[in-house]
């Protein structure tokens, strides 16, 4: 219980430090965000419009006074209006939101898909051709930039066999397909290599041994013995990708016109809509503890050791 406190009061200072952080940063940019949002509306922009309008917006105050508005109202649930959308931010957010998380989703999907039997295989067949042709492979798809790759997948399978739209700004079940595809092969070259050493490290513990002296099939160990113990350091990695996932892949994105947070989040930054910059490095902060915080738990649950560490 205690731990658990601590994990909340440390995530919550974080999240303090990042939104301060983040508000700093933003005011210090250049360039004058009431100016934008008059230029953005096609109005006459004039020193005594501007004036009024930095009113409006509380530009007028101190930074410290700017940040206090800012924060309560984020604890009402209030980001702001951003500049370029003349929407409020959360509504913003929400509409790339969908988008990130079926990408997100199927990737991991797919991820597992590829990368669990294939570093089954390679560490069963230590050595051997299999082993070295799938090392090969993910040597060479770690080498490879994934927007790269992007472009491959999308003019072999877009352009030319039309299996796939080439550009769409809405979500479609075949337009998710090839950017899942472009990240989870990047994802699973890196994966394969972790599976495949987690598994040759169970695979040479004396528990095993001593399954194989008492009889036991070599698929009965594998599946019964190996896999759960090695399951603890794969979450970790997974948490991690779903994290960066989350965080919208904004270059993929870009790539496949795929309308998720992270192709917003660079239109923002190229448009200097500062609230909804703001709104998005809040929401990556967020995602990040909270997947670290849910790989904790699920490991307070799944390792025992570490179970009755905490009763204790």
């Amino acid at each position: 219980m205690n731990r658990l406190a601590n994990r909340l009061l440390q995530m919550l200072v974080t999240l303090v430090g990042v939104s301060f952080l983040t508000f700093c940063l933003t005011y210090l940019a250049p360039g004058d965000p009431a100016a934008m949002l008059l230029e953005s509306a096609d109005t006459i922009v004039s020193e005594e419009i501007l004036q009024k309008t930095r009113e409006e917006l509380g530009l007028d105050k101190p930074f410290l006074v700017q940040y206090g508005n800012w924060a309560a109202g984020l604890l009402q649930g209030d980001m702001g209006m951003s500049y370029s959308a003349k929407k409020p931010v959360v509504e913003k957010l929400s509409e790339g939101f969908v988008g990130t998380i079926l990408l997100a989703f199927v990737t991991v999907i797919f991820v597992l898909i590829i990368s669990i039997p294939l570093g089954i295989w390679s560490a069963v067949r230590q050595n051997e051709w299999p082993d070295y042709l799938v090392r090969f492979f993910s040597f060479i798809g770690v080498s490879m930039p994934n927007f790269w790759l992007g472009l491959i997948l999308l003019y072999i399978f877009g352009l030319k066999l039309g299996w796939f739209p080439i550009a769409s700004s809405t979500i479609t079940a075949k337009g998710v397909i090839l950017p899942a595809v472009t990240l989870a092969i990047y994802q699973s070259t890196k994966y394969v290599r972790q599976v495949r050493t987690v598994i040759l490290d169970e695979l040479h513990q004396d528990y095993v041994i001593g399954a194989r002296a008492r009889g036991l099939s070599e698929s009965a160990i594998l599946f019964k013995h190996v896999l759960p113990n090695a399951v603890l350091p794969l979450i970790t990695l997974l948490g991690m990708s779903i994290g960066w996932l989350l965080g919208g892949v904004a270059v993929i994105e870009i790539v496949f016109s795929w309308p998720g947070m992270g192709n917003m989040a660079v239109r923002a930054i190229m448009m200097r809509d500062y609230p909804l910059i703001e709104g998005f490095v809040l929401w990556i902060a967020v995602v990040y503890m909270m997947i670290n915080f849910l790989v904790d738990v699920s490991y307070s649950y799944l390792d025992p050791k570490l179970r009755k560490g905490e009763q204790r």
